[in-house]
């Protein structure tokens, strides 16, 4: 048996930093692969060449969060913890065996002072990204999208009730309205007027009480929203919207209220991914709106998305079993008869109606509308076609499988994010930061999986040298 000296803990080494960090390090594999120095160029104009004491190194002050999120460290105050203990996050933000470690408000402070309200941090996921993309790893022609719920820093019992007008229109509002307008004159219907007029409210600065609706909103993080879906716990949550290719690599992201629905936040990620040029994007039911449609095959891209199971209830024709006679413009009903068209709604919306008398003698009429007036009502967007092409497209040879790669790819981000990188809630307060958590993050991910690709093409390139 052996037993350790205790005195032998004051002995004295000639040793360097360099020695003790392993080889097969992560943090060094990044530091071989990522150059950090393109941060002095984008935070070059938040620091005086003259005046006031010297900074801490910008590149070793951008490092502090990102191993915080690298390693999914709760907060900041125990990474700094870490790094005094830690030989490899030392050597990786260049600090030696007696440099003092930053403070752990030190990065909280230079936030405030110098990053707040600056695209920053958003501009280095992107820097990153390209780094990864020079390696030829990055296949920018197909695209998964989707959105996640991160659980805010807000206690649900602090909050307080609003009223705020409904939010009638989500994006394309003046194409549609003026698809709407147009769709109406060709059936001899005057176009609307503005809202404003229908109230008597010239200026605009009124509302109608009918078109307010209450809110729920945060005393503690009034950016987040107050989400609520199926069985999940009710909880004020941000929505983080995410864009992957077929590998697995994070594309781009962007931030909302856990309020709003993912047909309207989609337009902002869109933005983000044109500069792309990609030829499809994959998206889940959620996003599967004539005005996503529309935007999508507008840009010549292609919207590959699932079925929608229409919302009818059990016992009743679903909307399918009601063909559409493009000649006549009319609907016709698995009796025979035809459903005629009436108006256009502010929607968007055909409205198109069967005939009463015909429907009360029916013998179809409770399996069509439980309709006091016996009246059956059908709706078809301005937009239809669309949603029909995008019905085309699911259906081709091939389709099938390129959507189930969602599972490995977007999906599997938000399951590594959550389960590994610290997201399934977050102690950021406001959209902003929230905002630089997530950037650093899917940079983490993004840089992470450049180490694991390079590792594979070495061993291959071993294997067939």
């Amino acid at each position: 048996m052996i037993t350790k000296n205790k005195e032998n803990k004051g002995q004295i080494q000639m040793v360097s930093l360099e020695q003790l960090v392993p080889e097969d390090h992560l943090l060094r594999k990044i530091d071989n692969l990522i150059d950090f120095s393109f941060i002095y160029d984008l935070v070059e104009d938040k620091y005086s060449p003259d005046f006031g004491r010297p900074s801490i190194d910008p590149v070793t002050l951008i490092k502090l969060p990102l191993i915080q999120c690298m390693f999914g460290i709760r907060s900041m105050r125990q990474t700094i913890q870490e790094i005094k203990v830690n030989v490899a996050y030392r050597w990786f933000l260049g600090l030696d065996f007696f440099d003092d470690v930053p403070h752990f408000s030190t990065f909280a402070k230079n936030y405030k002072r110098r990053f707040e309200g600056t695209d920053l941090f958003e501009q280095i996921f992107t820097q990153i990204l390209y780094q990864c993309m020079k390696h030829k790893v990055v296949d920018t022609k197909t695209f998964f999208v989707d959105a996640t719920h991160v659980k805010a820093a807000a206690n649900n019992k602090k909050a307080t009730k609003i009223l705020v007008a409904k939010k009638t229109a989500k994006f394309f509002d003046e194409k549609l309205n003026e698809e709407i307008d147009k769709d109406r004159e060709e059936h001899g219907k005057k176009p609307f007027k503005d809202k404003d007029d229908d109230n008597g409210n010239e200026g605009g600065s009124g509302e109608d009480e009918g078109n307010l609706t209450e809110k729920k909103v945060s005393t503690t993080d009034p950016e987040s929203g107050w989400f609520h879906k199926g069985e999940h716990k009710e909880v004020f949550a941000y929505s983080v919207e995410s864009a992957s290719d077929r590998n697995g690599w994070i594309m781009g992201y962007t931030i909302h209220p856990g309020n709003e629905h993912d047909s309207q936040t989609f337009p902002a990620i869109y933005e983000k991914l044109k500069s792309f040029n990609p030829e499809m994007i994959v998206a889940d039911a959620g996003y599967k709106t004539p005005a996503i449609a529309k935007l999508l095959l507008d840009d010549g891209v292609i919207p590959l998305m699932p079925y929608r199971r229409p919302m009818t209830k059990k016992g009743f024709f679903r909307k399918y079993e009601y063909v559409y006679d493009e000649i006549s413009d009319s609907y016709i009903c698995p009796n025979g008869q035809h459903l005629t068209y009436r108006t256009t709604n502010r929607e968007g919306y055909r409205e198109y109606k069967s005939n009463p008398r015909v429907c009360e003698s029916c013998p179809y009429l409770g399996r069509c509308t439980n309709s006091k007036a016996h009246q059956k009502l059908i709706t078809r967007h301005v937009w239809e076609k669309y949603i029909e092409i995008c019905e085309e497209v699911r259906l081709s040879k091939g389709m099938k499988e390129i959507y189930d790669n969602r599972k490995q790819t977007i999906e599997r981000i938000f399951g590594t994010a959550k389960e590994n990188h610290g997201m399934r809630y977050t102690q950021m307060v406001g959209k902003e930061k929230m905002s630089m958590k997530v950037g650093l993050t899917f940079a983490c991910m993004n840089m992470k999986k450049l180490v694991k690709i390079m590792e594979l093409r070495e061993t291959l390139n071993s294997c067939f040298a």
